[in-house]
């Protein structure tokens, strides 16, 4: 009778196991979806809808401005969302994150365009964007948390790599929405009607996600924090910012290394770059294709970085990584500048086996670099600085180079030397893989981070 009541035991934790993976992969999926939808049509339909009184060039400019605008308000959405995981726990803010951008997506399907409303059209779809910020701000690092906290020590990559594949799965969500909408509405049709389609599915896609996050426990890391409140600091973010200020800036910089590269398709620039009529004008729709392959295979390295990162080490499947994005992002352009989709496609590909590799195990590193009383802010607030500092621009640098140089070489440069800065951040770490997350190991979770410390 006891071998068996154990044995159950361990069945329902393998069980609860998967489930909260399941929830934060499927809900993370969710949410990057409204996020990144907003990022691919930016340069496809908002420049001409939105901002076509301004002019071309500057309303592409302007349009993928709105897109890094909403990384302004991440460090608001991580600070909030931090703060109450820390405080109240990671599965609040989830449900409140995932209504918050669902409802925003959602309105933005229904909002009128310049034509029909002149300045106010601009102006509530930039509202509207900076809602879906806030809400990326606070739904990453509490869906992080939750999988790598339920996780056992040896497979916290795998675990955390769940709500990483949730993110290139988005992607390919929205890319495929818009593929198909393109072959359903194709023409003056996609414009006219076509790309409000794929927002206003958000609202079925959040009820979907409500379903699936309210049926998972909370993360056992805070139950057992929740359990002794003498020991939770009363305002995380003011501990994070006096003890870790210097972890916080180097983890944001990893990451950042990973981000600029990453928006170039997640934020729309290729899609634009590529169908531009007056570049390379190909065709809407086998250019959107070629991205949702490449969605794809990011979401196979992603996770297949989490897998090899319980193994290898965090810190080194990161040199890995950077060393095959840098090399991707180098021949990003010139073979895009082809104008052949099968070389685009391949391109592309290749690109996302060095973002792969320097995104699956970011949860798990995150995790393992800041105390467990102070986890939610730390790793809220670190992502939210490096989406600042990576991708919040990376969209609208490129065009502003592009327009200013006439080429991409400049932009190619820049990509590399993104990747640099990633790499040399990493290296400035230790490799902290297994290292206990539980608040009886505090004192060893807030020393020892720096390759030149102790």
């Amino acid at each position: 009778m006891i071998a068996e009541t154990a044995a159950s035991s361990v069945q329902t934790t393998r069980a609860e196991r998967r489930r909260v993976v399941a929830a934060t992969t499927i809900g993370t999926a969710i949410e990057w979806y409204d996020f990144f939808l907003y990022a691919s049509v930016a340069g496809l339909v908002f420049n001409q809808l939105m901002f076509g009184p301004l002019g071309p060039g500057a309303a592409t400019i302007v349009s993928f401005l709105t897109v890094g605008l909403s990384f302004l308000f991440r460090p608001l959405g991580a600070f909030l969302a931090g703060h109450y995981a820390d405080r109240l726990g990671r599965r609040v803010v989830l449900m409140v994150t995932l209504f918050t951008m669902g409802g925003a997506t959602a309105l933005i399907g229904l909002l009128p365009t310049y034509d029909s409303i002149g300045i106010w059209a601009p102006i509530m779809l930039i509202l509207f964007r900076i809602l879906q910020g806030i809400s990326a701000g606070g739904e990453w690092g509490s869906a992080v948390l939750l999988a790598v906290e339920h996780a056992p020590d040896n497979k916290r990559g795998l675990f955390g790599a769940g709500p990483q594949v949730g993110v290139p799965a988005g992607l390919l969500l929205a890319s495929g929405a818009l593929a198909i909408m393109n072959v359903l509405a194709p023409g003056d049709a996609f414009m006219e009607w076509g790309w409000r389609i794929p927002f206003l599915f958000s609202i079925l896609l959040v009820l979907v996600g409500f379903y699936i996050r309210r049926g998972v426990d909370e993360s056992p890391v805070f139950e057992e924090i929740a359990a002794r409140k003498e020991t939770a600091p009363s305002s995380p973010v003011g501990t994070l910012f006096r003890r870790h200020l210097p972890l916080v800036i180097t983890g944001a910089l990893v990451f950042a290394g990973n981000g600029t590269v990453g928006y170039m398709t997640t934020g729309g620039y290729i899609q634009n770059y590529a169908t531009n009529p007056d570049g390379l004008a190909l065709e809407r729709g086998p250019i959107l294709l070629a991205v949702t392959c490449s969605a794809a295979s990011w979401m196979l390295f992603t996770l297949l970085a989490g897998f090899v990162s319980d193994y290898l080490g965090r810190r080194n499947t990161y040199i890995i990584g950077f060393l095959i994005q840098a090399i991707g992002a180098a021949a990003l352009f010139p073979l895009v500048n082809t104008g052949n989709l099968g070389i685009i496609t391949g391109a592309l590909i290749f690109l996302t086996a060095g973002l792969g590799f320097t995104y699956g195990q970011q949860s798990a590193m995150y995790a393992e670099l800041f105390p467990a009383s102070i986890r939610g802010s730390g790793v809220s607030i670190t992502y939210a600085i490096g989406s600042i500092l990576g991708g919040a621009f990376a969209p609208t640098i490129a065009a502003a180079l592009v327009e200013a140089t006439g080429g991409t070489t400049a932009v190619s440069v820049y990509l590399v030397g993104a990747t640099m800065v990633g790499l040399i951040a990493i290296l400035l770490l230790k490799d902290r893989s297994g290292i206990p997350l539980g608040p009886d190991h505090e004192e060893e979770q807030s020393t020892g981070h720096f390759m030149l410390s102790k």
